[in-house]
């Protein structure tokens, strides 16, 4: 679980939407899935692998009619009039009715009567739902949706791009724009219920941190700057298809027009005022989860929930540690190599400060990732059997969200292609941008990272859905991690500042199992946590902010990248010493990618068993 209910909906129909960190041509429109994907045939349906099958469809159905956002990110248009809830008591007890459901029904299929496939598909789908009832115990409800959004937890960081025509949602059709329109509102009621929920939290002493608040009260001020025809809403209507009568024109922009001034920006302005005037002044002073009330409850369960291991924060920060210490080391040696005479720390400021590692213009900074896809391009089939069908993009982050966005992120395309996957690289104060690491980052949030995990799951139509679509930041982000580590057989980092940039990402993932548990666990400051990160890595001090407050924002999330990407090199460690040279880098990642994001005790118990069958 993790902090907010409704940015857990987000994150994970978003799969970024952040997915981490950080592309410049416009994504084509979604195309829309067929209504009803396949089911068993009757007879098959006696059988326990048919019931199975059907439980996933109509646990996927009911999902998506609750949840209709999540269905347009996947290219299905059915409920695309509707925004969703996601913040109401009746909502969260649909989503505890549905989980308790499915688990009943999951109970009543003999799993040792399932094919091995069936079989991992049932562990998945059991792991899940009884990792997402845990987010409805009492204790946990309680606090969790008295937070429902802050600056990047939050329909508001995402819904303008989703909105603006260049995001998942369509624009093709006149009933496109029509159906936009209706969610607006919904967007609107959302925000309005957002305030009652931060009411509640003032009543039984749940606050939101004065950091984060701010920085709400700052972006909502921002939407609320320029004139309604200059907003991301308002796009949709100035790039019109091709067909549109001049009617339909005329009545939409005045349509947009009047949603944009009459209701969005009212609703920015309500939750802004509450926030400034009223929750502000009672917001906590602290950051951490353990300051706030319930607050260690909630860490304890997000810790389980994002890395899909029992482990403790104590456990988390020794093993954050010892990796900041090993990295350090071949940091040190690097620096000896190229000649540096200093500290690591001036040799930090030094790739921090040095001209020539800065991109020369956001064109340049652009260019240089056109250039690495290409290089990675040309070596990716010596690891991977399967390419994603889906096109990889790359632009920069919009200027409206620049300046709370991570330095490098992925957004998913459609499964059957018609939508490229979007790699975002940001150039928001770009003095502070470096090229040293921009082979890391491609490979993290592009190819072979996100875009190969996300695309390859979705496009695969013999998954069920919950596979094809679902997933856990462990996996998600541990994938990506891992990717990083490929850079050899890719032929990237042979210039040693690169390799350097690989080794600064790594150490941002190892930085993050001391910081966040720092953070939430220990009584750590904002100023602490940054000066930790500036101390033992490249990162300019603006992004080192950026981090430590989404870290704030979202506890426990930054801690799966590592400890996934741990899990998956020691499972690769594990598969070459068994296997020898029957071992084929193809096939075993074949084995991690093609059945989509697992739970680290699943994976573990997939590549076992692959291992004893030989490698085949």
């Amino acid at each position: 679980m993790r902090q907010f209910l409704a940015a857990a909906s987000l994150i994970a129909l978003c799969a970024c939407a952040t997915t981490d960190s950080s592309a410049p041509e416009v994504a084509a429109a979604p195309a829309a899935v067929p209504a009803t994907p396949e089911t068993a045939p009757a007879s098959a349906a006696q059988t326990e692998g048919g019931k199975l099958r059907a439980l996933f469809h109509q646990s996927d159905e009911a999902n998506l009619r609750r949840n209709p956002v999540s269905a347009i990110f996947r290219g299905d248009l059915r409920y695309a009039d509707r925004f969703g809830d996601f913040i109401s008591d009746e909502y969260l007890a649909a989503e505890k009715a549905a989980s308790e459901a499915d688990l009943a029904a999951l109970a009543a299929i003999d799993r040792a009567k399932l094919n091995a496939t069936d079989r991992l598909a049932y562990d998945v789908f059991e792991w899940q739902t009884k990792n997402s009832l845990k987010g409805f115990e009492p204790a946990l409800l309680e606090i969790a949706k008295t937070l429902p959004i802050n600056h990047f937890s939050g329909f508001h960081t995402f819904y303008p791009t989703f909105a603006s025509g260049q995001g998942a949602a369509p624009f093709r059709t006149v009933l496109d724009y029509e159906n936009n329109l209706k969610r607006h509102k919904d967007y609107v009621t959302f925000h309005d219920r957002a305030i009652g929920r931060f009411r509640e939290g003032l009543a039984s002493g749940v606050f939101e941190t004065r950091l984060t608040i701010a920085h709400v009260i700052d972006q909502m001020n921002l939407y609320l700057s320029g004139k309604p025809e200059d907003s991301p809403f308002y796009r949709p209507v100035l790039n019109f298809p091709e067909g549109f009568s001049e009617a339909d024109k005329t009545r939409l922009r005045a349509a947009y027009l009047a949603s944009i001034r009459d209701d969005i920006y009212p609703a920015h302005a309500r939750v802004r005022d509450f926030l400034r005037d009223a929750y502000l002044p009672r917001a906590r002073t602290t950051v951490g989860l353990s300051q706030m009330k319930g607050g260690a409850l909630l860490y304890r369960q997000a810790i389980e929930s994002t890395t899909t291991l029992p482990l403790t924060a104590d456990e988390i920060h020794a093993t954050g540690l010892r990796e900041v210490a090993r990295i350090r080391g071949e940091m040190e040696a690097i620096k000896t190599r190229v000649g540096f005479r200093g500290t690591l720390a001036a040799f930090f400021t030094h790739l921090r400060t040095e001209p020539r590692f800065k991109p020369a213009s956001r064109e340049a900074l652009r260019d240089e990732y056109y250039a690495i896809g290409r290089r990675v391009d040309a070596r990716i089939r010596e690891q991977f059997s399967t390419i994603p069908k889906s096109a990889l993009e790359i632009r920069e982050v919009e200027s409206f969200r620049e300046k709370t966005a991570a330095g490098g992120s992925y957004q998913s395309g459609t499964p059957d292609g018609s939508r490229p996957g979007v790699f975002y690289f940001n150039a928001y104060d770009l003095p502070s941008r470096s090229l040293v690491g921009t082979e890391t980052l491609y490979l993290h949030e592009g190819a072979p990272g996100h875009h190969f995990q996300i695309s390859l799951a979705q496009e695969n139509e013999a998954l069920p859905a919950f596979m094809r679509f679902g997933g856990n930041t462990a996996y998600v982000e541990g994938w990506a991690l891992y990717a990083e580590t490929l850079w050899d057989e890719l032929g990237l980092e042979t210039d040693p500042y690169q390799r350097f940039g690989g080794l600064d990402d790594e150490m941002l993932r190892a930085m993050r199992l001391v910081v966040d548990t720092g953070i939430h666990a220990k009584g750590w400051g904002r100023d602490r946590a940054i000066e930790y990160m500036l101390a033992n890595s490249g990162m300019s001090r603006t992004d080192a902010t950026i981090e430590i407050e989404r870290y704030i924002a979202i506890p426990s999330q930054a801690l799966a990248y590592k400890i996934g990407a741990l899990t998956i090199q020691r499972l690769r460690a594990k598969a070459e010493g068994a296997l020898g040279d029957r071992f084929d880098p193809r096939a075993f990642h074949a084995q991690v990618l093609m059945t989509g994001a697992l739970p680290m005790v699943v994976l573990e118990r997939k590549i076992d068993d692959w291992i004893a069958a030989g490698g085949q």
